[in-house]
């Protein structure tokens, strides 16, 4: 297992970082994974066995079950890891819990801690934007979390990078705890983030953790062009997250082509392509059983030669777009000929 820097944080974390989003399986959840404590047991026992120290689970998850399970899974061993968890989906019937308010994050760290069985959280991340509290709000109270000693480090998840930038510009004119990591959904077949986000993210020194990196199993190759897969998978009852069904069916040809090659599975070929990307911290994975997670564990030493991965990014390149079009043209201009002295 390798490690990389988080951010501009100087922790050091797993490359691979296990969601526990499996965990539970209650409400909306259901359909995601219903992995019960014995079972959660045994994947936190082989994750840690194998190098992994970083873990991700959000309070919403199968009502909270998913924290509790993860807590009583990891036990004693929390003090080895990082532990991420996440504010601000609805965790009742009140108005008022659900949000990003300092009322909500200050009952809702509560929760959390004891849901986990600890006294702080190593990362909190709030799961998107909130519309109706400002921005203000949200940084001063999580600000005070972590002045608490409660939160080590925060971040976030799913925001624009309008909204990132304009978050961390109010937590740097008040000298409050910025955002330091981004968790968003990356994939070879949903690029989208690197039009703006990436370039964000680069230039201000923070870390990326991909969510959903097989894209709800999509890019797993277990699936067809007619729309077919194994029994029981996750995306024959929740087709999410949204994805291009062509491009992604190319990215798997290809990925196919190269894992038939080495011996390794399309998943294992699309982590890896992901564990390529200098831009990413960490790329979580969930499973819902020890096959599945050992095999997302061989991403860590399948490494893509350079030609395979220019044959991956060719198959996989975005549509250019205004103004990256616009910006790479001027640039351009400004170049000096390649055979100039």
């Amino acid at each position: 297992m390798r490690y990389r820097l988080f951010g501009r944080t100087g922790l050091y974390v797993s490359e691979l970082c296990f969601g526990a989003m499996t965990f539970g399986g209650r409400g909306f959840y259901e359909p995601i994974g219903k992995t019960a404590q014995a079972e959660a047991d045994e994947l936190v026992s082989i994750s840690l066995e194998s190098g992994i120290n970083f873990f991700d689970t959000a309070d919403v998850y199968s009502e909270g079950e998913s924290e509790k399970i993860l807590g009583k899974a990891l036990g004693a061993r929390r003090k080895d890891i990082v532990l991420a968890t996440k504010v601000r989906g609805k965790v009742g019937t009140g108005p008022n819990q659900q949000g990003l308010s300092r009322a909500h994050i200050m009952s809702s760290i509560e929760g959390s801690l004891k849901r986990l069985g600890t006294d702080w959280v190593d990362l909190y991340q709030i799961h998107g934007f909130d519309p109706v509290t400002p921005f203000d709000e949200t940084l001063r109270a999580l600000d005070h979390v972590v002045r608490s000693g409660k939160v080590r480090y925060v971040g976030c998840s799913n925001l624009a990078a309008w909204q990132l930038a304009k978050a961390n510009g109010i937590a740097a004119r008040h000298g409050w705890a910025r955002f330091e990591s981004l968790q968003a959904h990356y994939t070879i077949a949903t690029r989208d983030l690197e039009r703006e986000l990436v370039p964000l993210l680069n230039d201000a020194q923070m870390g990326l953790m991909v969510w959903s990196p097989l894209s709800g199993g999509l890019l797993s190759g277990k699936h067809g062009r007619d729309g077919k897969g194994p029994d029981g998978s996750r995306r024959a009852s929740f087709d999410f997250p949204p994805v291009n069904k062509d491009r992604a069916f190319d990215c798997i040809d290809a990925m196919r082509k190269i894992g038939d090659a080495k011996g390794a599975s399309v998943a294992c070929v699309a982590l890896a392509w992901l564990l390529a990307k200098p831009h990413v911290s960490a790329v979580i994975v969930g499973a819902k059983n020890e096959e599945q997670l050992r095999d997302n564990l061989k991403a860590s030493d399948f490494v893509l030669d350079p030609a395979e991965l220019a044959e991956l990014d060719k198959v996989s390149e975005l549509p250019a777009e205004y103004p990256g079009w616009m910006i790479e043209f001027l640039g351009n201009l400004g170049r000096a000929p390649k055979n100039a002295r």
